[in-house]
């Protein structure tokens, strides 16, 4: 058996017996941060050249970010070159905060600071790394020293800042992470960034933004939960901080993380768009944020185009949104399961029977079109498809509305074909079984000619006549029939060259456009020789030929189901 798992030490999560969080809910859209240009950015294969990144940036503004993390802008001309023509070419606007990362060292804190000028809002945001390992492996130092590293950094920053707006008058803030605080013991994270806060200003009217970061995304979501908690609650000075999540996915559950981080005091996020980032990634802040929007919170950003954002995205960063992947992915709003499709069939008639003004479709928890999704591609048909598929994309591709005792007979052809195609089948594919199986049935009986007249008999009731040459058996046969409707005198004019076992059952109708054209669908189903049932469809501009139409179709295909059954 595998040991491998032996070698790994289990996290140690806080103690926290009388946790809050598990009765919160989420009420409001915390502050968002986009980290794209920066943590994103650099965990690209190829990192995005200029135009990439002032495009993602313009993306960024438009979803509604008002605090964008630009780069790393003291680590390398390329950072700097961004940072630099965003604020030359007076590219952000007045309501957006540009937030820009430096470690706590005092020549990049230096050099950060050249870089911001001419700027009007800046976060300055620095840190240093705190965990339990990284002192052990990394700086071989204690508390102490990860402690004097971040007052250092800090108190320069707020002398640098005072010159600053003193020359300029920008508006700058601050932000300090304590780098992996998913690994630092919780005392020691509360008691660096009280010194923090202490050693630039903080106050209520001041805050400094605390990001604590999942760097690496070690325990389950409950267990950052906890940590949150706990860090706000003893965090002293508490209402002079703006609590900030930065979460990783490592594990899988930075959605999750983030949601319960949330619950457990935070005020912001920090994350990325689809969830790039090192690794595994950060937290997709568009998943967080639709969520919220699911539960009827506003999020604050706006994805109702979020085909564009996905391809601006996949353009600049060179990778791709999965197809499963929540709200952007090209199969989510995808149903090929047969329950499923009825279950959303049934869910959009009753939306529009009821006039509902709350979304009730099961298996769908968000309105596609809400992310600029159509409606086309929700149901598409391969052979675990049900019989209702089929008939919700001819419904909602072509406009034919089969009646309900249709669907098992037409989702039958339909699975077949998928059976022997070995795959998945187009709307167009579909459309051309019903066609073939259906429109262009014409043997063993071709209605070649037909009269109908209207008269009142004595007791002034209406009477229909029906007169036509119906060609079968190589011949053509003139027939002749009255009845109550064209449907009953077709049926008596059929019984007059013995054409007498087939029983009326149903019929439905409706207006068909197609193009300019608008003609009437009929539906009829009837009982054939021996008791099954048949349906025949027939289409044409006179509602009363589209029935006789829907006859004779349903005719032939028993008789060509009669002769396939005796081979």
């Amino acid at each position: 058996m595998y040991q491998g798992y032996q070698k790994y030490v289990p996290f140690q999560p806080v103690s926290l017996p009388d946790r809050q969080w598990p009765d919160k809910v989420i009420e409001k859209a915390p502050i968002w941060c986009s980290v794209d240009l920066r943590d994103g950015n650099q965990a690209l294969v190829n990192p995005m050249n200029l135009e990439e990144k002032l495009l993602f940036f313009q993306t960024l503004v438009d979803i509604g970010f008002k605090e964008i993390e630009v780069g790393f802008p003291s680590a390398s001309e390329t950072e700097y070159e961004i940072l630099r023509t965003l604020i030359d070419r007076d590219l952000i606007p007045d309501d957006v905060t540009i937030q820009v990362l430096v470690q706590a060292r005092p020549h990049l804190i230096r050099k950060t600071f050249e870089a911001i000028r001419g700027a009007k809002n800046v976060i300055i945001h620095f840190y240093n790394s705190t965990s339990t390992l990284q002192r052990k492996v990394v700086f071989r130092t204690d508390m102490q020293g990860v402690i004097d590293i971040a007052v250092e950094g800090a108190r320069l920053i707020r002398q640098l800042t005072e010159e600053e707006v003193k020359q300029s008058g920008a508006n700058i803030r601050y932000e300090y992470s304590p780098e992996s605080f998913s690994g630092t013991e919780m005392d020691n994270a509360v008691l660096i960034c009280q010194r923090v806060l202490e050693e630039l200003g903080a106050t209520p009217e001041n805050k400094v933004i605390l990001n604590l970061p999942n760097t690496v995304e070690m325990a389950t979501p409950n267990c950052h939960a906890d940590q949150i908690e706990y860090f706000c609650r003893n965090l002293k000075g508490r209402d002079s901080a703006i609590i900030s999540l930065h979460p990783h996915n490592d594990r899988g559950t930075a959605t999750a993380a983030t949601e319960l981080g949330l619950l457990a005091g935070a005020d912001r996020v920090e994350g990325t768009l689809f969830g790039n980032g090192e690794r595994t990634g950060n937290a997709d802040i568009m998943n967080v944020a639709m969520n919220m929007y699911s539960q009827g919170i506003d999020p604050k950003l706006d994805f109702s185009n979020l085909k564009k954002i996905r391809e601006v995205y996949e353009e600049c960063t060179e990778m791709k949104v999965g197809e499963r992947h929540p709200y952007a992915g090209e199969l989510v709003f995808t149903a090929f399961s047969g329950s499923h499709q009825d279950a959303i069939k049934k869910g959009l008639d009753y939306m529009r029977e009821h006039d509902s003004q709350y979304w009730e479709i099961p298996y769908l928890p968000l309105d596609p079109a809400d992310v600029g999704r159509a409606y086309e591609p929700i149901i598409r048909i391969n052979s675990q498809s049900g019989k209702g598929g089929a008939a919700f994309i001819m419904q909602q591709n072509f406009g034919y509305n089969l009646p309900k005792s249709m669907h098992p007979e037409f989702g039958t052809i339909v699975k077949a074909a998928c059976d022997e195609a070995g795959r998945e089948i187009q709307p167009k594919e579909v459309f051309d079984l019903f066609e073939k199986e259906y429109l262009q049935v014409g043997y063993p009986y071709n209605l070649k000619s037909y009269k109908l007249n209207e008269e009142n008999d004595v007791d002034r009731h209406t009477v229909v006549h029906f007169e036509g040459n119906l060609r079968f058996k190589d011949k053509d046969h003139i027939i002749q029939g009255d009845g109550n409707g064209p449907i009953d005198a077709f049926f008596n004019a059929l019984r007059t060259v013995g054409i007498t076992d087939y029983q009326f059952l149903s019929y439905h109708e409706h207006a068909v456009s197609l193009g300019a054209d608008s003609k009437a669908i009929s539906y009829i189903e009837l009982s054939a020789p021996g008791g099954k049932t048949v349906f025949g469809v027939g289409l044409d501009n006179n509602i009363s030929l589209a029935s006789i139409k829907g006859i004779i179709c349903a005719i032939n295909r028993a008789e060509a189901r009669k002769e396939k059954e005796s081979k």
